[in-house]
């Protein structure tokens, strides 16, 4: 077994997290890149590193989960979500609907939905659950300060109303953050909250293998309410989404498919 075979093995023991459902030429390379701007040798001489170093090992955690994030990234989509999706679904959904932001970085997803939601519901009635895997990222989440460029395709009616500035960086107000629930989650391993009408996954199943996605496929699906929607990123369409019993909306959109019996 080689050593890069022994490394995935020993990561998954310390941290729970399986390599082998990303895509291994591309992680490969991001983690021999890591261990050698940290002039580790190879990977052997690195996983003595994480087991000892425990600033080593979340530095480890925060480079694989790839935190790059802005509010309304891709910000076309987001007027589709605004102008189509929500209002021909809300007669569906609950008042307000139950939304998961499922790879939520530092929160620039999840506060951007709720203010988005605040244009359809009071703001004491929306409530957004945000997960990712890397707490570092859920933290930073929690404190809601960004930079300007973070901010530069939010609405500008929402930057008035909704941030605070603070010398070069803005601050979220609190009347969104306790819109937002965070919290831990490994899509890949842990369960999943049930009858969920809008799943945000986005710019994250492009890491991983065809197994993966076909994994998170399943649970996603598993997790929505029924008719609720999938909201996937810009590189992320799902390639005969029937197959997962799923279908295209709008581009970017897939509502769930109900399994016959």
């Amino acid at each position: 077994m080689d050593k890069y075979e022994i490394f995935k093995q020993e990561v998954e023991k310390l941290i729970g997290i399986n390599l082998n459902l990303y895509k291994e030429k591309q992680m490969k390379r991001r983690i021999t890149s890591l261990l050698a701007r940290n002039d580790f040798k190879d990977f052997d001489d690195y996983l003595i590193g994480l087991k000892k170093d425990e600033n080593l090992l979340n530095e480890f955690v925060n480079y694989l989960t790839i935190n790059v994030s802005e509010f309304y990234r891709n910000p076309n989509q987001w007027k589709v979500l605004e102008d189509d999706i929500i209002p021909t679904f809300i007669k569906k959904w609950d008042n307000p609907p139950k939304i998961w932001s499922s790879a939520c970085s530092t929160g620039e997803e999840p506060y951007s939905i709720v203010m988005l939601l605040s244009k359809f519901f009071d703001l004491k009635d929306i409530n957004v659950l945000a997960t990712d895997i890397d707490l570092e990222a859920i933290n930073k989440a929690k404190i809601g300060i960004y930079n300007k460029k973070s901010l530069e395709n939010l609405p500008k009616e929402f930057k008035r109303k909704y941030f605070t500035p603070l010398q070069n960086t803005y601050k979220i107000k609190d009347e969104i953050k306790q819109c937002v629930t965070f919290k831990k989650i490994d899509l890949l391993k842990d369960s999943f909250t049930k009858n969920v009408d809008l799943i945000m996954c986005r710019n994250v199943m492009i890491y991983f293998t065809e197994a993966g996605k076909e994994l998170l496929y399943k649970k996603f699906h598993n997790s929505l309410s029924d008719e609720g929607i999938l909201f996937v990123g810009s590189t992320e369409q799902i390639i005969l989404p029937n197959k997962h019993n799923f279908e295209p909306v709008k581009t970017f959109f897939y509502k769930k498919i109900r399994e016959s019996n």
